[in-house]
């Protein structure tokens, strides 16, 4: 029976770093973006270095775990080479305000806190409760960045438009989810486990949402604030969360004459109900 659950429990993990590996892969038409553009434009360096610090912590709860932990190694590996690869391109091509803030960031969480809790793990706690204890400090990282789509479930209700939440999105945080909550149950580590079922929770909220909202309206509006900064294409940056704690940005970009034409559209049906209010039955 253990022999069949550990073969179940390596075909969802294999499953998992296949799906969490195009999680990985996704932001590249962004960076290469940044690349040609020599700009990072209105795009920001902290979903990647949250996605960096997750994958350290994940990386090191599977060294120390040492057993059934080689899928867990294989894929936030790939991810702490992948990140740092994404925030060197980013500070390389960043504004100084914005390349300043980012190699704080770095050196407070990516550096700092996470000396600190090496340190900690290290000098302060042996055996299996070292396991135990970073466990849930990657269980509690994992779901504090579940705000950031959450996040989108408001603003999606809040403006009735699916846009700022592709299909795509929801349906691979859902996927990931259930591929790596069967990795955790079959392995009987409720810490990979647990933070998965909010993970599926939260996708289906966000299909269920698509399906209420799919043939809702546009509501965008380019700002000065965008002229001034040089963006020729406006963009929405939509974050979306894998399960084992690493969240990635994917840019939307925003065709102008259509948001002229939705913005004129918008002002012409506000202008008509000031109208309608002025002028009751």
């Amino acid at each position: 029976m253990a022999t069949h659950h550990h073969t179940l429990a390596f075909a969802f993990g294999i499953l998992g770093n296949i799906v969490s590996f195009m999680v990985y892969l996704a932001p590249l038409p962004t960076f290469y973006r940044i690349y040609k553009k020599k700009s990072t434009e209105g795009f920001q360096s902290l979903p990647y270095l949250v996605a960096l610090f997750s994958s350290m912590l994940w990386l090191y709860y599977a060294l120390l775990k040492i057993e059934d932990a080689i899928l867990l190694i294989t894929i936030n590996s790939f991810g702490c080479v992948i990140e740092i690869f994404y925030i060197v391109t980013y500070i390389t091509f960043a504004n100084k305000n914005a390349r300043k803030l980012t190699i704080k960031l770095f050196a407070a969480m990516n550096v700092g806190t996470f000396a600190l809790i090496l340190s900690v793990m290290h000098f302060a706690l042996n055996g299996p409760f070292r396991v135990k204890v970073l466990g849930w400090i990657c269980v509690s990282v994992s779901v504090s960045v579940f705000a950031a789509p959450l996040s989108i479930v408001a603003q999606v209700i809040r403006t009735k438009s699916v846009q700022f939440m592709p299909f795509n999105l929801s349906f691979f945080l859902t996927l990931s989810a259930i591929l790596w909550f069967a990795y955790g149950l079959f392995l009987k580590d409720i810490c990979i486990a647990l933070p998965n079922v909010v993970g599926f929770v939260l996708g289906l909220v966000q299909m269920v949402l698509y399906g209420i909202y799919r043939n809702g309206q546009v509501n965008i509006v380019v700002t000065e604030d965008s002229k001034e900064q040089g963006i020729e294409t406006p963009v929405i940056n939509i974050v979306v969360v894998n399960p084992l704690g690493s969240c990635e940005v994917f840019p939307l970009p925003v065709d102008a004459n259509g948001v002229d034409d939705m913005n004129h559209q918008l002002q012409a049906k506000k202008a008509s109900e000031d109208k309608n209010g002025r002028n009751p039955n």
